[in-house]
């Protein structure tokens, strides 16, 4: 059955190639701190389920030193010019969003295909995996069309991975670890501890305050987590349930889907969300590397307001 062993071979066999371009780029004079860096997340991927807890904490710690001390650096990988960028992009035109567009459609018709598709009784791809599978399918048949129409040298495709990650450095893997860093905290009990300050700072309030203190306690906890779902568990196991749900009597489905809507709002203003605001902004080559967080930010507290309303108005 096709699950995450697979695709965590494909991930760590993606930066052991970086890994190697890195630690062979000698433009770069962090090259070794680049390959050491995503050699390590190599092995994680690779081994991390044989390695154990110690071995893995400290392979993250070593991660954490590496980007905290300033390991790593720009590289000047060897692909293809800003002319033949320019060049390609004039002969094919809008040929080239189909191999982007594969991918998105592979991955929801993936999704309800591979939940229902069996052999003899047993599902050829884990379910509960089966939108990441046709995700990674998706990328590699997307992938497969544009060597097909562009015909670059093999190693372009890998290089241009490295220029972005290099572009975006540490800051990429802010997704996972801060989803990660979510459970975490909602584990060590965080969320009861902001229960009790809310308990104490908004009782009495009323329901208006109650909301008020969830929506935007979601948005600003998102600014600092980078991510709605890091948030959610612990703003709502702190506010959204004891006081929305349990005190005032509140729908939890909207509460917890108008919840999390909010929490989107904060992924807007922050840095921390590095795969929706600091990619865009080096994919684009923009100079303010923050220039994508300023202009989204009137729309976020707008879209903040709303919800806020929203939710009072429906939740009671």
């Amino acid at each position: 059955m096709i699950g995450l062993d697979v695709l965590y071979l494909i991930g760590g066999t993606f930066f052991a190639a970086m890994a190697l371009l890195s630690g062979a780029d000698r433009e770069n004079p962090k090259r070794l701190g680049n390959g050491l860096f995503w050699g390590l997340l190599s092995v994680s991927f690779l081994l991390g389920s044989h390695l154990g807890d110690l071995i893995n904490g400290l392979i993250v710690i070593a991660l954490a030193l590496l980007a905290g001390l300033g390991g790593m650096g720009h590289g000047r990988p060897a692909t293809t010019t800003p002319e033949q960028r320019r060049e390609g992009a004039a002969r094919y035109g809008a040929k080239l969003f189909i191999p982007a567009l594969v991918i998105p459609l592979l991955t929801l018709g993936g999704t309800f295909l591979f939940k229902a598709w069996t052999v003899n009784g047993q599902h050829v791809v884990d379910p509960k995996q089966a939108t990441l599978v046709s995700l990674v399918l998706g990328i590699l048949t997307g992938l497969t069309l544009a060597m097909i129409m562009i015909r670059p040298r093999p190693v372009v495709p890998l290089q241009e991975g490295r220029r972005l990650l290099d572009a975006v450095g540490w800051a990429a893997l802010l997704p996972q670890t801060l989803a990660a860093l979510g459970a975490v905290f909602a584990a060590a009990g965080v969320g009861q501890i902001i229960g009790q300050l809310a308990g104490s700072g908004i009782s009495g309030g009323g329901p208006l305050v109650a909301v008020i203190a969830y929506t935007v306690g979601m948005a600003l906890f998102t600014v600092i987590m980078g991510n709605a779902f890091a948030a959610f568990p612990v703003m709502t196991a702190g506010i959204g349930l004891p006081l929305i749900v349990g005190k005032y009597g509140g729908d939890p489905a909207i509460m917890a889907a108008i919840g999390m809507l909010s929490g989107f709002c904060g992924t807007l203003m922050t840095p921390m969300a590095a795969n929706f605001n600091l990619v865009p902004a080096v994919l684009l080559e923009l100079k303010d590397r923050y220039g994508v967080i300023k202009a989204q930010i009137p729309t976020a507290l707008l879209l903040l307001t709303g919800n806020t309303v929203l939710m009072y108005v429906f939740v009671y």
